[in-house]
């Protein structure tokens, strides 16, 4: 994964962590601009998660669908649904994604909130959905390929 520390090297579960952490990041922003809608929004700030959010993930995914999801194929060889599963999630995490970040950029650029009720519900509903995919993962994941 690009951003890998050379320490990291060989230790997909530690590069995993650290993926967790930026993603639980900007889980943490997307909500601070939740709660702030509808007036007290930073346009910077969503400018910012904008150009972070679709990268992270599609670099986080392609982390674990060609380093992770093998090494857990191994450690728990019975566990083909659960990989398939965390496979859809990702495509479906990443869909949801690009629409976050169309209405950040929108809201970024100086466009009026039209709708702050629909736009705190969409932005709860991505990163809680990351959030329980994360702890997923954490639970059974991370301990299977640390062996």
């Amino acid at each position: 994964m690009e951003g890998a520390r050379p320490e990291e090297a060989g230790r997909p579960a530690r590069v995993m962590q650290r993926v967790h952490e930026n993603k639980l990041a900007l889980c943490a922003a997307l909500e601070s601009v939740a709660d702030a809608l509808p007036r007290g929004v930073c346009r910077a700030e969503c400018l910012r998660i904008a150009s972070l959010l679709v990268p992270l993930l599609r670099q986080a995914h392609a982390y674990e669908d060609d380093i992770i999801f093998p090494a857990f194929a191994v450690a728990a060889p019975d566990a083909y649904q659960t990989i398939h599963r965390l496979r859809v999630e990702h495509v479906e995490d990443e869909s949801f994604a690009d629409e976050v970040t169309e209405i950040l950029l929108a809201v970024g650029h100086g466009e009026p909130i039209a709708n702050a009720e629909a736009m705190g519900f969409m932005l709860r509903g991505l990163f809680e959905t990351l959030r329980r995919h994360i702890a997923f993962e954490r639970e059974h994941v991370l301990p299977a390929i640390l062996g």
